[in-house]
């Protein structure tokens, strides 16, 4: 065979390395070329009925995902998955979690299943590496990702990987550890906080998500709001000393730290834009804003 002919061969076959393709070694190895430095979000995801319903909040989410940059992968923190120590998902080919009752079977039909990102997952080990955050080659995506994934990019084509929520610790050690993890937004990981800022099962109407909003729980909303605005991050840090208000919006913090990661991948300065806000069953925020 001559030169030429070598060489155009070489050109049209693909390149094996340690049995994967060059082409899907580049799609994995994307998130660490020189790209546009992603916004962060917060979005409320409220009861996973939402993943059926054609609302205002739904809308909303469809919209924000017709208008972002595409990311080179995303990178969810779950009201639902909760650990004794911090895991970030390395799971190549993530399953859809159906962590909730039978509200409706037709949630059950709802399949949502992207390829993971495994490179982009270790870098979070790599960046984190103060906080000791431990990899997991079996998570699959909670509802507290599919049922927002859904809509911001319903082909399933985006990379998703998830970071999971050390309930053992208090708020500002999850804002330091998100601070830490600022630089996955220049590698082009859009990161999602996933929770919801009130967040009250024991008293909210289970019947109506058009309930009428507890005076409590908008007043909080409201205070957050004002919070974020302001880039006051310190006082949402320590939500604590928000008094009364706090303990009816926040019986429990597991749907209140994702918002902490979001705020703490925030630069000094970058502007908070509100992207949605509302209250479903009378004590459920839906509040969702972008940072950068």
């Amino acid at each position: 065979m001559n030169r030429k002919k070598f060489l155009t061969l070489l050109a049209s076959t693909p390149l094996i390395i340690g049995g994967m393709k060059l082409s899907k070694l580049e799609r994995i190895t994307s998130g660490f070329s020189g790209t546009k430095k992603m916004p962060a979000l917060f979005l409320g995801h409220g009861h996973p009925m939402n993943a059926l319903l054609d609302n205002s909040f739904t809308q909303k989410l469809t919209a924000i995902g017709e208008r972002m940059e595409r990311p080179n992968a995303i990178m969810v923190v779950s009201a639902h998955w909760e650990t004794k120590g911090t895991f970030v998902s390395v799971n190549a080919n993530p399953h859809t979690i159906y962590d909730f009752g039978r509200f409706d079977d037709r949630l059950f039909d709802i399949k949502y299943e992207p390829e993971g990102h495994t490179a982009l997952a270790q870098e979070v080990v790599n960046l984190g590496q103060d906080f000791h955050i431990h990899t997991d080659h079996r998570m699959g995506l909670d509802h507290g990702a599919w049922t927002i994934l859904k809509y911001l990019y319903p082909k399933a084509d985006v990379p998703v990987f998830q970071l999971s929520i050390d309930y053992t610790k208090g708020p500002q050690y999850h804002y330091e550890l998100a601070q830490a993890l600022k630089q996955l937004r220049n590698k082009g990981v859009l990161v999602i906080g996933s929770g919801n800022i009130v967040h009250n099962l024991r008293i909210l109407d289970w019947h109506n998500i058009d309930a009428k909003p507890f005076d409590w729980a908008a007043e909080f909303d409201e205070t957050v709001k004002s919070h974020l605005v302001n880039n006051n991050f310190n006082a949402l840090v320590n939500y604590q000393q928000m008094g009364r208000l706090a303990q009816m919006a926040i019986p429990s913090n597991d749907h209140y730290l994702p918002m902490i990661y979001t705020l703490g991948l925030a630069d000094k300065g970058e502007e908070v834009t509100q992207l949605y806000e509302g209250i479903q069953y009378g004590s459920i925020s839906m509040r969702c804003f972008k940072i950068g």
